[in-house]
């Protein structure tokens, strides 16, 4: 954020198109864009094609979660190895609904990107067009002098959790999603995001908790088709203006869902709330995040034992040794911005125990945040943090967590 304001102040630019396409490089040139507030586009490279190992599509997580496979003896160096080298076939960012494509569908429906930002694979010509089409567009914006905080306004946001909501995507959006609303002198909190969640249908069953991919969402019509659907519900506002300089619901036009399976219909969800959930608790009483959509029914109640962990490394250590047991409720502190610090995603140990076959009978409770690949009952962003006296850091080993 900082280097991009120092460039385009020194240079005294007119204008900016923003060339980005993983995680946190998404939201921090967003909010560079709002902090300078000059008229801006921006373009992400797009997402991998998913691999296909034995038949299957396969994605990122899949490598993360052979490895615990391979941990538990289940699966062979040999097999994988070939998972290992058919997982990412081509470039671009991971093929599932990880934190790169869930933060570029979410520049799309914040407005800050043309329709088709989120979903047009990297390796489509369609890609090729869309960033000749974002120059194109910056020039119109800039002779109209419409500015990120014209665009991304309040109903902005909550357009855009509600979209986060129907693809059930990363929970690092309530992390990078408020610090944008911040930047633009708005607000959003947990509490926002529990109250759109509850009123918004999940309408895409996206890897890492489903079967589809980014390709998937694409060919059945991408972001816009999924606004089109909260539209259609009173789910979503259509008025703000886009990077295309129309409104939403200008760009909605002629806009229709292309198949049924991967964007359902709002009468048949595939849950009836939205993809995150946010819970609260005498270990969380600030609040924490948890990808609902991607957690085994069975998993939606569970008691167990504290197994206590002050950091990421001492777990996956003790996971891939087979000392976690069936039943267990992990937890990992010491793993926030202060105590991290900088709260580093925590993939492997998640991965993990999906690898393992533990993801529905071991819960994770954390003070630091997850890739958008992981899956479970993998609960993260606890808050208060240890390293802030949260009552996470009094948790002893045995204590019963439910």
């Amino acid at each position: 954020m900082d280097s991009i304001e120092l460039m385009a102040r020194a240079h005294a630019l007119d204008a900016l198109v923003l060339v980005t396409n993983c995680d946190k490089i998404i939201p921090g040139m967003a909010m560079a864009a709002l902090s300078l507030n000059i008229p801006t586009v921006m373009i992400s490279g797009g997402p991998m094609l998913a691999g296909v190992c034995d038949g299957k599509e396969v994605d990122l997580s899949n490598i993360f979660e052979a490895v615990g496979r391979r941990a538990a003896g289940t699966m062979s160096d040999e097999e994988l190895r070939e998972i290992e080298d058919l997982t990412c076939p081509t470039c671009g960012s991971c093929a599932g609904m990880f934190t790169a494509n869930t933060m570029n569908c979410m520049m799309e429906a914040l407005g800050l990107a043309l329709p088709g930002n989120g979903t047009i694979p990297a390796v489509y010509s369609a890609r090729d067009r869309l960033a000749k089409e974002a120059g194109r567009a910056v020039m119109a914006l800039f002779e109209r002098d419409i500015r990120p905080r014209d665009i991304m306004t309040q109903a902005a946001f909550d357009n855009a959790v509600a979209v986060d909501m129907a693809l059930g995507g990363s929970t690092n959006t309530a992390l990078h999603l408020p610090a944008l609303a911040r930047t633009a002198g708005l607000s959003l909190t947990l509490d926002r995001f529990d109250e759109i969640g509850a009123r918004t249908p999940h309408l895409c069953s996206m890897s890492p908790g489903g079967s589809h991919h980014i390709q998937d969402l694409f060919a059945a019509g991408g972001v816009q088709a999924v606004m089109s659907r909260l539209v259609e519900g009173g789910l979503i506002d259509a008025s703000p203006v886009t990077a295309t300089g129309r409104t939403v619901a200008e760009n909605l036009e002629g806009v229709r869902v292309r198949d049924d399976a991967v964007i359902r219909p709002l009468r048949d969800p595939y849950h009836a709330q939205g993809g995150l959930a946010v819970l609260k608790g005498n270990l969380a009483p600030e609040g924490s995040v948890v990808k609902q959509s991607a957690v085994d029914p069975s998993m939606l109640r569970h008691s167990g034992p504290a197994r206590v962990f002050d950091g990421e490394e001492a777990v996956t250590e003790a996971i891939l040794g087979g000392r976690i047991r069936h039943g267990d409720v992990v937890v990992i502190r010491y793993e926030g911005p202060k105590g991290g610090p900088g709260m580093r995603e925590m993939l492997t140990p998640t991965s993990a125990l999906a690898g393992m076959g533990m993801d529905k009978t071991v819960a994770l409770i954390t003070d630091g945040r997850f890739s958008g690949a992981s899956r479970g009952a993998s609960i993260g962003h606890v808050s208060p943090e240890a390293a802030a006296g949260g009552a996470i850091g009094l948790v002893e080993e045995g204590d019963t967590i439910e």
